[in-house]
């Protein structure tokens, strides 16, 4: 008996070494395909000296130093930025116990997933209508204050997270000996902060150098950045030395950003096992907890108010011209045939990301060595290359192909759900993470194979990670920019894509519309992380009742 149970095991963990490999080749073919082949056109290019032109002198003919500097700069200042304004909600999220916190979370959060494009065209609202008399035109600040409205969402969710593990009894232990709040808090909570607010400094940075919307939007053509000279040198003046050039220095950038970011984030903070405990607020503590209320107001909520209020009062009057100029056709595909078209290809593309990711997070989780190593390259590179760069990689790589292969429609999803399959390796390699091996040994013993074990085990007790994943996947697809604004055609314009191109028209028809279609997207990206985040507090609160019951 214990022989057929050896025989058994031996068998189920082949089989499932087996499906992992197998597995992981599906992610290993997808980004060999859509992510390596565009970039290998690329380097390909940028190694070619056909023309006689150098890395070295397309780099100085375009000041490509002095845009690496510029770009580098605005990423660290932006990083900053978002770490002062996002102080404040780190300390009501995990210090004061609120009614309503998950709607908070909501609010926080939504800037984070919204599309640059939009994020740009609402700042441009504030600063030419609310806040006109700051005098605040287009140009650096506003490209900063937009860049920390979308990365507030980052401080907050690392920087919490730490927060959350510290024991509460050191901080009392500390009082206990005579420390002021202000000592116990720089002695003993400080410290096991730092690492996750460096953590967020170099993400943001990573996120910042390689904006693209907003600058473009907020930019009023004199901002430049190493993304916005590639599009400019490869479509707008047709110098593909020069924009490859550009790019080649962007991947490099770009990549040691995020080896930064890697192992700062690697970083483990101390825990105790105990979670803290956030408390009512009473006094100087309600007081405060006011006063960030209010600064999220002003920082998070303001500039998506302002953009509902502009797309309904476009010319100083009331009235909904905005969405019904969405049906205009005359430049093209309307706003809405957009909006239709990028429903659909969001789909698509979180089906596909879902598949990548899922097979890639499994691959992480169950194998060990090379497998492991292999599905944490996969889940990362996408991070590692600018969608701009992505993008002007498909356009050479694409020259090259007949022209009914180029103008495919399944091009900008498959792009698309590129760009989401790290959200979705993130989210589900802690959730498979969780899932206990004697489930899955249980499982095999009572017959089950590889992928019935993982269907009946894995998926089931991680469906509502998957389905938020599934969720952040499709709000990101829905709001690809960078990429998608090489890609595009006349039956593949997406509504990001669309969005820009009527900002750049005269007319206030256009610009009505422009608005009314970035508030189409906001609603949509609000929905979908008002969904995840309340479904996350629904199973927090009956985990705390079922702690509570068993106590």
């Amino acid at each position: 008996m214990a022989r057929d149970g050896e025989e058994l095991t031996f068998r189920t963990r082949g089989v499932s070494g087996l499906a992992r490999r197998l597995g992981l080749l599906v992610p290993l073919l997808f980004t060999a395909v859509v992510f390596a082949w565009p970039l290998g056109v690329l380097v390909m290019r940028a190694l070619d000296d056909s023309d006689s032109t150098t890395l070295t002198q397309a780099w100085s003919r375009t000041g490509a130093l002095g845009l690496l500097g510029v770009t580098a700069l605005q990423a660290a200042v932006s990083a900053v930025a978002a770490i002062v304004v996002a102080a404040p909600i780190v300390w009501l999220l995990s210090r004061v116990a609120l009614p309503g916190t998950a709607l908070l979370r909501v609010i926080v959060t939504l800037p984070f997933v919204l599309p640059t494009v939009v994020v740009g065209v609402a700042f441009r609202a504030l600063f030419d209508g609310p806040l006109e008399f700051l005098g605040i035109g287009p140009g650096w600040t506003s490209i900063i204050a937009a860049h920390t409205f979308l990365n507030v969402a980052v401080v907050v969710r690392v920087v919490c997270a730490a927060w959350q593990r510290v024991d509460p009894r050191q901080v009392a232990a500390a009082r206990s000996l005579g420390a002021s709040p202000f000592r116990a808090f720089v002695d003993v909570v400080a410290p096991r902060l730092l690492p996750a607010v460096a953590a967020s400094f170099a993400l943001i940075f990573l996120f910042c150098s390689t904006s693209y919307g907003v600058v473009v939007i907020l930019g009023g053509g004199s901002a430049r950045t190493l993304e916005t000279e590639i599009y400019l040198q490869g479509i707008g003046y047709a110098r593909l030395p020069d924009a490859v050039a550009l790019s080649v220095l962007q991947i490099v950038m770009v990549l040691a950003a995020l080896g930064v970011a890697r192992g700062l984030g690697s970083a483990r903070v101390p825990q105790s096992g105990v979670a803290s405990h956030a408390q009512r607020p009473r006094g100087a503590t309600a007081v405060a907890a006011v006063a960030v209320l209010v600064w999220i107001g002003l920082w998070l909520v303001l500039p998506i108010v302002t953009l509902v209020v502009r797309s309904l009062r476009p010319g100083g009057r009331w009235g909904t011209a905005g969405y019904a100029a969405m049906l205009d056709d005359t430049y093209g595909a309307s706003a809405v045939a957009s909006l239709r078209y990028s429903v659909t290809s969001a789909l698509l593309a979180t089906v596909i990301a879902v598949a990548v990711g899922l097979l890639t997070a499994a691959a992480l989780t169950r194998g060990g060595g090379f497998v492991a190593r292999t599905g944490a390259v996969l889940s990362i590179l996408p991070l590692g290359v600018s969608a701009v760069t992505l993008g002007f990689g498909y356009t050479l790589a694409l020259a090259e192909l007949p022209y009914e292969v180029a103008a495919s429609p399944l091009i900008v999803p498959c792009v698309q759900a590129l760009i989401a399959i790290p959200v979705v390796v993130g989210v589900m390699v802690p959730a498979l993470e969780q899932v206990s091996p004697r489930l899955r040994d249980a499982a095999a013993t009572l017959g089950a194979r590889g992928l019935r074990v993982f269907l009946t085990v894995d998926l089931r007790l991680t469906a509502r990670s998957l389905s938020a994943a599934a969720a952040f996947a499709f709000v990101m697809a829905i709001g690809e920019f960078g990429a998608t604004t090489f890609l595009a055609r006349a039956n593949t314009m997406t509504l990001p894509v669309l969005i820009g191109s009527l900002m750049g028209r005269p007319g206030a028809d256009n610009y009505a519309a422009a608005m009314a279609a970035s508030v189409l997207l906001v609603a949509v990206s609000a929905v979908v992380v008002a969904a995840v985040e309340f479904a996350a507090s629904a199973r927090t609160g009956e985990r705390r009742r079922i702690g509570a019951d068993a106590a």
